[in-house]
């Protein structure tokens, strides 16, 4: 036990609202029988799921359900995006039931987890089409307006956060239509006449 750095180990989980994988534990020198120890009733962790844990008394915080998601998944390129990404931008005023979480084509695998759900992509986010918020990565606004749009959700939510987006200034109606390009037309005719009743 005197070779685990407990100290890098709490760094960790601390940039990640207080969660750890089993495999970040080994990494900072622990095994996995030190790990089951600490873990124990009363012990300084706390086992979450499957090879996720969280520090015992670690303070929570309003997001903290999509960091316990996302962290799993982080090696399957896993991004926050439609109605999950939303939320965190504060957009809208969506309250997802399940965190959505979006990985490329290659990692359509993924065992189901849970209070999550896996969309899968053929064209995963580019570096401009994905932020870092609160140690997440999130789809950009103009995508997660689309993603979400495109998969179903409420037309009048999505109206919303097209005006609080475009309110606010994280987004201009040039770039939102260029994300829409490339969907079906049901999606780009929608946005049109949600930027129309917005500028009116």
């Amino acid at each position: 036990m005197s070779d685990v750095d407990h100290d890098a180990l709490y760094r960790q989980a601390e940039a990640q609202a207080g969660y750890f994988t089993a495999g970040q534990a080994l990494e900072a020198g622990m095994d996995r029988a030190t790990l089951r120890h600490h873990a124990r009733p009363g012990g300084r962790y706390r086992r979450v799921g499957r090879g996720l844990y969280r520090l015992r008394h670690f303070p929570s915080s309003p997001h903290e359900h999509l960091m316990a998601a996302w962290l799993p998944l982080r090696g399957n390129d896993a991004v926050v995006s439609h109605e999950s990404a939303l939320e965190l931008y504060d957009l809208s005023d969506l309250i997802p039931d399940r965190v959505h979480l979006t990985v490329p084509r290659s990692e359509r695998g993924i065992r189901p987890r849970a209070g999550v759900r896996i969309h899968t992509t053929e064209r995963p986010p580019g570096s401009k089409e994905f932020r870092q918020i609160m140690g997440l990565p999130v789809t950009g606004p103009e995508r997660s307006i689309c993603d979400a749009l495109e998969a179903g959700a409420r037309p009048e939510q999505i109206e919303m956060a097209i005006r609080q987006a475009l309110d606010r200034g994280i987004t201009t109606s040039s770039r939102l239509r260029r994300s829409a390009d490339p969907r079906p037309e049901r999606v780009r005719r929608f946005l049109e006449r949600a930027l129309a009743r917005v500028a009116a």
